[in-house]
């Protein structure tokens, strides 16, 4: 009788513990309870379990640089697709934007006229009136000019032409590059046989002409109508276009208007005083050296003044081509040195004191946006190319500093350590003196 109470003193211990196993293994099963003690040291996995081998994330799998090479060229897909919309857009109506750009040019180039006669008194109507029809019928007088020159002067020219052919074909023949003359008639009948079998191409051309000149006539009317307008209601124009903007970007547009604007009237006022400057000492020195045509080529040569570089190379080659042809080989290097010395005086004296820094480009970019608008738009694409490359450039640099001043003023001022850190520290002998 005494053994069964320790036998019995056992089997409860046993039980008890059969317990605190089965409590355990119920906590760890159960959710929301605290897991079990994880024990010292983990048990190596049993032989036939198979080594499967961590995958990386796929994205930190990819390098960094061909990360951002794909995060730059989708949005440079989508940035590209719009612009092409946007050219395609424009091509549609080419001659609107274009008679638009010309008006903007005209306006920039009148319209401190409209603000110095209502100075003088003149209502806005009145002052608008007066400049808009006087910069119409000076530029018409231009033209007409320049067209019954040409045509006066027309005959005599075709003379002097074949005069200067006869004599190239002379000099070839004497020429130690041993041309025969059976070689420059051969090349002679070439020519007329290549226009002869191109009639219907060159009657189409003439047909082609005519709708031409309608589209020309039709360019100016829209450039004069909106011309007048922008000089009448130009504020008005670009309020209603503020409306358009954003409410958060307009203030930075806002203040990028003005400035675009100074840009574009700078521009065009020191091109046409350098333009005039050019037409003048160039013309002077072509009528000196007795080629003909010297006023004509004066304007052609203003007129071409207007698309940066290239139009100079242009005019300059037409001058030394017609006193080559009238005049011989003389006058024409005279030509050619005259033409070179006026440029190169535009280029470092004229230019930058006229225009100045308001309107600095590069030459690389002029050349290029010079060939860029004559590719899409023609000769009015190479004339708009380089005033627009000017706005864009002061429009882009204004709304980066407004960006970072704006920045600047969101940002929230220093304080505690950091103010103290940041404050001014007086120089040495600055502190206040004994007494103060």
């Amino acid at each position: 009788m005494s053994k069964v109470p320790g036998w019995l003193g056992k089997a409860g211990a046993g039980l008890t513990r059969m317990g605190q196993r089965l409590g355990e293994r119920r906590a760890e099963d159960e959710p929301g309870e605290e897991p079990a003690a994880v024990p010292d040291s983990v048990p190596a996995p049993p032989t036939y379990a198979p080594a499967v081998a961590a995958r990386p994330d796929p994205v930190a799998a990819i390098p960094w640089g061909i990360r951002v090479a794909a995060e730059a060229g989708w949005r440079l897909l989508v940035l590209a697709g719009t612009l092409w919309v946007l050219m395609k857009a424009i091509s549609e109506v080419q001659l609107v934007v274009l008679a638009f750009v010309a008006a903007l040019l005209i306006t920039a180039l009148l319209q401190p006229t409209v603000a110095r006669l209502r100075t003088w008194g003149l209502p806005r109507g009145l002052a608008t009136a007066v400049t808009a029809i006087t910069g119409f019928v000076i530029m018409g007088l231009v033209g007409w000019f320049v067209v019954w020159q040409v045509l006066d002067n027309l005959g005599d020219i075709s003379d002097r032409v074949r005069d200067g052919i006869d004599e190239l074909k002379r000099w070839l023949l004497d020429s130690p590059f041993h041309v025969t003359e059976q070689q420059i008639n051969d090349i002679a009948k070439n020519l007329s046989d290549t226009i002869g079998t191109n009639t219907e191409e060159i009657t189409s051309a003439g047909l082609q002409g005519v709708t031409v000149m309608v589209e020309i006539l039709t360019g100016i009317l829209l450039t004069m109508f909106s011309t007048l307008f922008l000089l009448y209601d130009g504020k008005k124009v670009w309020n209603w276009w503020l409306k358009l903007v954003p409410a958060q970007a307009r203030p930075g547009v806002a203040g990028a208007g003005p400035r675009a604007w100074r840009t574009l009237t700078a521009y065009v006022r020191g091109t046409v005083v350098v333009a005039m400057i050019d037409a003048i000492f160039i013309g002077l020195g072509i009528y000196f050296l007795d080629v003909p045509l010297a006023v004509p080529l004066g304007v052609f040569i203003f007129l071409f003044s207007f698309i940066p570089l290239v139009g100079a190379v242009v005019s300059g080659a037409l001058a030394v081509i017609v006193a080559l042809v009238t005049q011989g080989v003389f006058t024409a290097l005279m030509v050619l040195l005259v033409v070179l010395a006026v440029q190169q005086i535009e280029g470092h004296v004229l230019q930058p004191f006229i225009l100045g820094r308001a309107v600095r480009v590069h030459p690389l970019a002029v050349v290029l946006a010079v060939a860029s608008g004559g590719l899409v738009a023609g000769i009015g694409g190479a004339v708009v190319a380089v005033p627009l490359v000017a706005v864009t450039n002061t429009v882009v640099g204004y709304l980066r500093a407004y960006t970072q001043e704006q920045a600047l003023r969101a940002t929230p001022p220093p304080h505690g350590a950091t103010a103290h850190g940041t404050a001014p520290t007086p120089p040495p002998g600055a502190g206040p003196k004994e007494g103060e």
